[in-house]
């Protein structure tokens, strides 16, 4: 996936705009396990992603906690980094190799004072991403373990063939053996 379609589907730009925004941005690559954000650092990168997958997650005593995976044409970035730069809680990490587009954070800010449509395309960023953090809480809060499961197979069935079923299970606030039985009951 090119970043200009990346960029465009998050809200398209008038081509000196993109041409701008993609004067900033580096084609980078990374191995499988390789933290792109860890917990407690200020980071001031985004990427997007041109090919692989990651997860965020947050360590416990109980051990992780996955709450989101980030899959082709995904800005990964930490929200807390981004608004306030202040230490992120997440760890994201790349659970395949992965080729991506690096943008420094600062740099896109100091665009936002220059051009009004990368600002406006700044502000819808953070819309969907605000968006996409809602309807999680909403379902954590709201839907069953089954529900939930359902809801993956409807939107992103194809994470059960490229994620381990601890993660799977760990997303959905289940343990594993409870993610085998709803699977189980749905075959």
């Amino acid at each position: 996936m090119s970043i200009q379609e990346i960029v465009n589907n998050i809200h398209p730009l008038p081509e000196l705009s993109m041409d701008k925004l993609d004067a900033l941005i580096d084609e980078v690559t990374f191995p499988k396990g390789h933290l792109l954000f860890s917990a407690n650092k200020i980071e001031h990168d985004i990427f997007f992603i041109k090919s692989g997958l990651v997860r965020a997650y947050t360590a416990t005593n109980e051990g992780a906690v996955t709450f989101w995976f980030g899959i082709e044409g995904d800005a990964v970035f930490s929200v807390k980094n981004y608004l306030l730069s202040e230490r992120s809680y997440e760890n994201i990490e790349l659970l395949e190799p992965g080729e991506l587009y690096q943008l420094d954070s600062r740099q896109l800010k100091a665009l936002y004072d220059q051009d009004i449509f990368i600002a406006n395309w700044g502000r819808k960023l953070i819309e969907l991403e605000f968006l996409r953090s809602e309807r999680r809480l909403i379902s954590m809060q709201f839907r069953t373990a089954a529900e939930r499961y359902e809801e993956l197979m409807d939107t992103n069935a194809h994470l059960l063939n490229r994620v381990p079923l601890g993660y799977i299970a760990s997303y959905l606030g289940i343990a594993q053996v409870s993610l085998s039985r709803i699977r189980g009951a749905k075959r």
